[in-house]
């Protein structure tokens, strides 16, 4: 290990590879609330939040559990359709506490086109919330609302062996993946509706 005067040891969350400081320095100094968007295997999680001396302050937060917990969500938490859906609900909650504009934070995650993430921020952008990005890294309107899924379960379902386990998480609830995108639908109605708005 390097020593001496001029050796420096970075911080904690560098050398575990948590945290860019270059790049959380210049989203605090943007002034702005961050829109932070992080995924787990199985869930979304979308939060405004507020840079502090003491700490970051989470202004709102949105966990894709809370999808099928308030909502009646019956699909994966942890798609691009129930991403979108997270983020629209995030973004109707930042409205209603008074926020207009964010700077997005996806932290060290790969930005890749038409990624959860960018799901999460379409859904965050269409609840009315000002973000700045390149429209090129949103997904299309088709696969915010599952038509992907749609069409590969259309795709399997003449090998019935193949179509049972590819969506046997599906099959064992209530909603079928043919009518994903349906009952996207109605769940956004649901969120739109449950804050006053149509």
């Amino acid at each position: 290990m390097a020593k001496g005067p001029s050796h420096s040891v970075p911080f904690r969350r560098r050398r575990d590879g948590k945290t860019d400081y270059k790049s959380r320095r210049a989203l605090v100094l943007s002034e702005l609330l961050r829109l932070v968007i992080r995924g787990t295997s199985r869930h979304i999680i979308t939060q405004v939040i507020e840079a502090d001396v003491i700490g970051d302050k989470v202004v709102v937060s949105v966990n894709s559990r809370e999808l099928r917990e308030k909502y009646g969500w019956q699909g994966a938490c942890g798609n691009i359709p129930a991403a979108y859906l997270a983020g629209f609900l995030c973004g109707y909650r930042a409205v209603i506490s008074g926020i207009k504009e964010v700077v997005l934070d996806i932290g060290l995650q790969t930005p890749s086109p038409g990624a959860r993430v960018f799901a999460a921020l379409r859904g965050v952008i269409d609840a009315g919330v000002v973000v700045s990005h390149d429209a090129g890294v949103l997904p299309d309107k088709s696969r915010i609302s599952g038509q992907h899924i749609v069409d590969y379960a259309n795709q399997l379902s003449a090998n019935p062996d193949l179509y049972q386990k590819a969506f046997s998480k599906y099959l064992s609830g209530e909603l079928r993946p043919e009518q994903l995108s349906e009952h996207f639908s109605s769940i956004k109605e649901k969120i739109v509706s449950s804050f006053g708005r149509e």
